[in-house]
């Protein structure tokens, strides 16, 4: 149980953070309802607990080639997060929440972050050293709950935070939406160009 609140406190610190995923969360909730908004932050939750699943079984060989093809990986991103902000420039507005969804809606939104987050895979690198710093040997009993926990604290701040997003969505005019969404696909794109920036640094250095 000890293992498992110390996962809960790592997956809410891990997601708390404002980045392209939360903004991205934030963004569903707005322009699509807080369902939506929630089942983005899960496909950013799983991947974590994949890279954690990854760092807790101790697998070196599928750590070590992620960490080897980091710098296209970083590149792939990058193109995703300037598609995503073109996409969200776009995206069809609504202060209305939406009672009906679709499975594949919901599916394609999960997809999205979960994506995302896979093409981050210095995240492994964080796992580790959190696990090497709380001394959980590799597959321990331990760990697996550590990585439980992870998911869990993750959904839990995802939920919480389309909750709070949700509510004030009822304060938000068309207008209002409107702008944020632009403000949105701005800070995408300047993720997206700081990650290719980023990527081309790495190709080109002596």
């Amino acid at each position: 149980m000890s293992a498992l609140v110390k996962g809960l406190i790592i997956g809410i610190s891990i997601a708390a953070p404002v980045g392209p995923i939360g903004l991205l969360c934030i963004r569903k909730t707005l322009n699509q309802g807080r369902m939506h908004g929630f089942i983005s932050g899960m496909g950013a939750a799983t991947a974590d607990a994949g890279y954690g699943l990854i760092a807790a079984l101790g697998l070196s060989v599928v750590a070590q080639f992620l960490k080897d093809q980091a710098l296209w990986l970083n590149m792939v991103g990058a193109a995703f997060l300037l598609y995503l902000a073109y996409t969200t420039a776009r995206a069809p507005l609504s202060v209305q929440e939406k009672l009906q969804h679709s499975g594949q809606g919901y599916l394609k939104t999960y997809g999205t972050t979960l994506f995302l987050t896979l093409t981050n895979p210095l995240t492994i690198l964080s796992f580790g050293a959190i696990f090497s710093g709380l001394n959980v040997s590799e597959k321990s009993e331990t760990s697996l709950w550590l990585v439980l926990g992870v998911f869990m604290g993750s959904a839990i701040w995802w939920i919480l935070l389309c909750q709070i997003v949700g509510m004030a969505k009822k304060m938000i005019t068309l207008s209002a939406l409107k702008w944020i969404n632009y403000g949105s696909a701005l800070i995408l794109a300047g993720f997206g160009l700081l990650s290719l920036y980023d990527f081309g640094y790495q190709l080109l250095r002596p």
